[in-house]
C-alpha cells in the first residue's frame, strides 16, 4: 500500500487528505501551525465549489455561512456601483473552515504532525524523503499545499521565489453593518480592499497594497489613514467598524508569478501551484478544485499498476492548466484596472455603463462548476 504525504494543511491539503483516506489510502499531513488559526485570505468561496463540497458532505452548513450574490465596486475617489453576481458564493473564515475540515480529516484517520515545518524534500529510488527539524518521513507520493510562499519554495529552488514581489496582504475581522449578500471591492492608490461577511455576523476585511505605501508611511495604521482613507467609503468603514483582532494578520511578498504545478515530482495544489489575484475572489474555490484533480490522479496511481508516476504527473499538469491557467492570466490582466485613480474610475464606468463588460470580467475570472 502506497503512503501519501501532504505538506501544508490549508484547504487543498485537508480536502486531499479526506478524499484519499476515504478511498482507503494511508495519508499523513504535516502542518507548521496548530488549528485553529487565521490566514490572510478573502474568505469567500464561489458556488463553483458547492456541488463538490456537498457531495463530500463537507459544506459547513452548521455555521450558517452568508449567501453572497451582489458585488460592489468603488474607485479611489469613492465613486461606486453594484453588479449582480450570477454564480455567487458564500462566506466563511479560514479559522472556522480549516478547523472544521481538520476535525473531519482526523476523525477519518488522517495522521497529523502539527507544529512541524518540512525543511527539505528529496526524491530518490521512487521514494520521497521529508525532513523536518525533529522528524523524518518517507512517502510514495507528496502533495504540496504549503500556500503562497514557504521556506520549502527556497529549498526546491522554485523560479518564482527568486523574484521580489511588491505586494503585502493585510486582514482584519470586524463588526460592521455590511449587507450579508454583498462582496465589495474598494480601490485605493496602490491597492484594493475586499469586504464580505462570514459566520457569526462578522465581516472579513482584507486588502492588498504595494510595499512602497507601507515603506513611505512607516506603519500599517498610518498607511491606512494616509492612503486608504482617501477613498471616503474606506474611511467610513475603518472609522466606524469594530475591529476584532488585537493586530492585523499580515503576509509579505505575495507573488502572482507563474508557478509550475509539479516540482521535483511533488503535485502542487492551491496557492502553492499558482495564486489568482485576490480581486477575483476565487482562490479558495481553486484550492478545492485542485485537491479534487490531484486526489483523483493519486488514487489511480495507488490502485492501477499500469498508471505510472510519469503519467500521473503529465495528466496533473495538463488538467491543472486546463482548469486554471487561463483564469490566472485573465486575473493578472484584470488587476491592471485596479489600484489607481484613473484605472479604477475606468473600471467603475465600465461596470455602470456596460454591464455586459462587467459581467464578462466576473465570468472570466470564475470557473466552471466541478
Amino acid at each position: 500500500m502506497k503512503k501519501i504525504a501532504i505538506i501544508g494543511g490549508g484547504l487543498a491539503g485537508l480536502l486531499s487528505s479526506i478524499q484519499l483516506v476515504r478511498a482507503g489510502i494511508p495519508c499523513v499531513l504535516v502542518e507548521k501551525k496548530s488549528y485553529p488559526f487565521h490566514r490572510v485570505c478573502g474568505e469567500y468561496i464561489s458556488n463553483e465549489a458547492l456541488p463538490f463540497l456537498k457531495n463530500l458532505d463537507l459544506f459547513p452548513e452548521e455555521f450558517n455561512p452568508p449567501i453572497i450574490n451582489r458585488f460592489q465596486l468603488s474607485s479611489v475617489s469613492g465613486r461606486n456601483c453594484f453588479v449582480p453576481l450570477d454564480m455567487g458564493g458564500f462566506g466563511i473564515s479560514r479559522y472556522v473552515f480549516d478547523h472544521f475540515l481538520f476535525q473531519k480529516a482526523r476523525a477519518l484517520g488522517v495522521e497529523f504532525f502539527l507544529n512541524t515545518e518540512v525543511e527539505t524534500v528529496l526524491f530518490s529510488d521512487e521514494k520521497f524523503h521529508l525532513k523536518a527539524k525533529d522528524k523524518n518521513l518517507e512517502a510514495d507520493v507528496v502533495i504540496g499545499s504549503f500556500g503562497k510562499r514557504s521556506r520549502l519554495d527556497n529549498s526546491l529552488d522554485r523560479n518564482f521565489i527568486k523574484k521580489r514581489s511588491p505586494f503585502v496582504g493585510v486582514k482584519y475581522h470586524v463588526r460592521r453593518d455590511h449587507p450579508h449578500d454583498l462582496i465589495a471591492l474598494h480601490n485605493f492608490e496602490g491597492g484594493y480592499c475586499g469586504m464580505s461577511n462570514i459566520e457569526d455576523g462578522k465581516t472579513n476585511l482584507c486588502y492588498l497594497t504595494h510595499r512602497d505605501n507601507l515603506k513611505k508611511h512607516g506603519s500599517i495604521e498610518e498607511m491606512e489613514k494616509q492612503i486608504l482613507f482617501r477613498n471616503p467609503l474606506l474611511k467610513d468603514i475603518f472609522t466606524n467598524a469594530e475591529f476584532l483582532f488585537n493586530k492585523p494578520e499580515v503576509i509579505n511578498e505575495i507573488s502572482f508569478e507563474t508557478k509550475a504545478p509539479v516540482e521535483n515530482h511533488i503535485l502542487m495544489t492551491g496557492d502553492a501551484a499558482g495564486m489568482i489575484t485576490p480581486l477575483c475572489g476565487n482562490g479558495m474555490a481553486m484550492a478545492l478544485h485542485s485537491s479534487k484533480i490531484a486526489s483523483t490522479l493519486v488514487k489511480r496511481f495507488c490502485n492501477e499498476n499500469s498508471f505510472s508516476r510519469g503519467m500521473m504527473e503529465e495528466m496533473y499538469i495538463a488538467q491543472w492548466k486546463k482548469a486554471f491557467a487561463q483564469r490566472l492570466w485573465k486575473g493578472r490582466q484584470v488587476q491592471r484596472l485596479f489600484g489607481s485613480d484613473t484605472a479604477s474610475n475606468i473600471a467603475v464606468t465600465l461596470a455602470i455603463y456596460s454591464r455586459r463588460v462587467a459581467n464578462a470580467i466576473i465570468r472570466n475570472t470564475h470557473g466552471e462548476v466541478f
